[in-house]
């Protein structure tokens, strides 16, 4: 019985892992990074105030029975006046364990933890590319990833009312 455990070798008393959800880090690892600079050396003698632009997407694939693939992508842009100064784009991957949870509670740690434990990777490597590509350093701030999953459930569940509205 100890070799279908989820846990990795744990141990747990008969049946226990049957009604208990469990959630474990197998990997993490970066699965793509880019950096570029396309106006160099030009852009460095700009004066403008830059304007930086954040693009957040993740995506979950799954590898076997419980066991998620979860991509966090971010992509910062950053003008001054209207010359890109620099694009960072990261892909912070984790391959979690996800069992023992209904589906909707799946949904949401796939869409919500899994996310925050990749974001502090993903930040330090814009901050580090940034800075290495001759720039001021950039910050992320943290992201409510509960919020915007709160946000997607809520035009999800709007959606379908509105679709009969139409047709009437």
């Amino acid at each position: 019985m100890a070799e279908n455990s989820p846990t990795n070798g744990a141990v747990n008393p008969a049946g226990a892992e049957a009604n208990q959800a469990q959630l474990n880090l197998q990997k993490l690892y970066t699965k793509d990074i880019s950096f570029e600079v396309p106006n160099a050396p030009n852009v460095f003698q700009l004066q403008g105030q830059p304007a930086v632009e954040l693009n957040l997407s993740q995506r979950v694939n799954p590898l076997a029975d419980g066991v998620f693939e979860v991509v966090l992508s971010v992509t910062v842009t950053c003008k001054i006046e209207e010359n890109t100064a620099y694009l960072a784009e990261v892909h912070q991957a984790g391959i979690f364990g996800v069992t023992g949870f209904d589906a909707a509670s799946q949904e949401g740690v796939l869409a919500t933890y899994c996310p925050n434990v990749l974001f502090p990777y993903v930040r330090q490597i814009v901050s580090d590319m940034v800075q290495s590509g001759g720039f001021p350093p950039l910050f992320l701030q943290p992201i409510n990833f509960d919020a915007i999953f709160a946000e997607q459930q809520r035009r999800r569940a709007e959606a379908p009312a509105e679709v009969p509205a139409l047709n009437s």
